[in-house]
This record gives C-alpha cells, structure tokens and sequence, in this order.
C-alpha cells in the first residue's frame, strides 16, 4: 500500500451511497478529495508524489475549478511551475482573472478525480489552443472504465461502476441521491 493509499483511507476519501457524478453518471461510490485536501501537509505531500510522475517538468499547471485548484496547486508548488486554474463560464472552462497559457509553454493538467476524463480533456484542447505543449494529465484518483486520449498518471485506480441516469440501480430502487461534485456550482 502507498503513502497515498494510507492517506486517502485515514481520511476517508472513499464514500458509498448513491452520487450523482459531476459528468451527469450515477454511481455508488463516490472519492471525495477535499477530505484529505482540507490538510495542507497532506495536500502538500500528494502534490509532490504526483509531481515525481512527471520527471520532465513543466512551466504551468492548469486545473479544473473548484475540486482540482488546491491539488494542482501543491504538484505546480513540487515542480517550481506557474499554476492556473479554468472555470466555466457559459458552460465552457475558459481561463479568467487575467491568467493565460503562453504558445510553447509546457503544461501539465491536473485534476483530483477522473471519470469519463471530460473536464480534463477540455484542459488539455484549452491549453492546446494556446499554443501549449501538454505534456499529460495527472489525477489523485483514477476511476474511469478505459483509457482515456491523453497521457494519465494518477496515485489510485478505482474501478467504480458508474451508470447512465436511465439505467442506474440505485435510482430504480428509490434511493435518494447526492450531488458532492462541483459541476453545479453556480
């Protein structure tokens, strides 16, 4: 077992239920990063061992808001590299607040769970579209079913069943259902 591992059980990252996922899919699990996040060492600590994954460097690291910034920021702080962050905005994530991705910058996209990679790919063609060599994708955890088009180095794998809202168990059996992502946000 990792560092990661015996972090992410004391902090009880791993929840069971019934979740509605921020990609809209339901599933009976559900990780929730911010509790081990909420620990500065703690964010500290799996920043730097998500940093190691990318021997080669970066000069920015570009999350997801909201669940991604804190952890994105610690594996920026590990590799000495700018750190920025998209929000949505009309739907879209889009960089705001006066942060920008320079053409031949080499970025590294972070986020704190991966699912259907949605949000991280949009990362990726947002960094692209700067004119930016991204160099992959890292995540705390990965519970997606396959691999997802891009470079993904993560510190968990998670095979956690998800399911289209019309075909979800847990909502044919009436059980109530949460929704702990960030998506909603407004």
């Amino acid at each position: 077992m990792s560092e990661a591992d015996d972090i992410f059980e004391q902090t009880h990252v791993l929840q069971t239920g019934h979740f509605k996922l921020s990609s809209g899919r339901h599933s009976r699990v559900y990780l929730q990063c911010q509790r081990a996040l909420e620990h500065p060492k703690t964010t500290r600590t799996l920043g730097e061992a998500l940093a190691e994954r990318f021997v080669e460097g970066a000069d920015v690291v570009l999350s997801p808001a909201v669940g991604a910034i804190l952890i994105g920021n610690a594996v920026a702080e590990a590799l000495g590299a700018r750190f920025v962050f998209a929000e949505r905005q009309d739907g879209k994530l889009t960089l705001r607040r006066g942060q920008a991705i320079a053409p031949g910058e080499r970025v590294i996209v972070v986020e704190d769970v991966i699912t259907t990679g949605g949000s991280a790919a949009e990362c990726v063609s947002l960094a692209k579209s700067a004119g930016a060599k991204v160099i992959g994708v890292g995540s705390l955890v990965d519970r997606s079913p396959s691999a997802p088009a891009f470079r993904l180095e993560s510190l968990l794998k998670v095979d956690a069943e998800t399911y289209d809202p019309a075909n979800c168990p847990a909502c044919a059996d009436g059980v109530p259902i949460h929704s702990p992502g960030s998506r909603s946000l407004a």
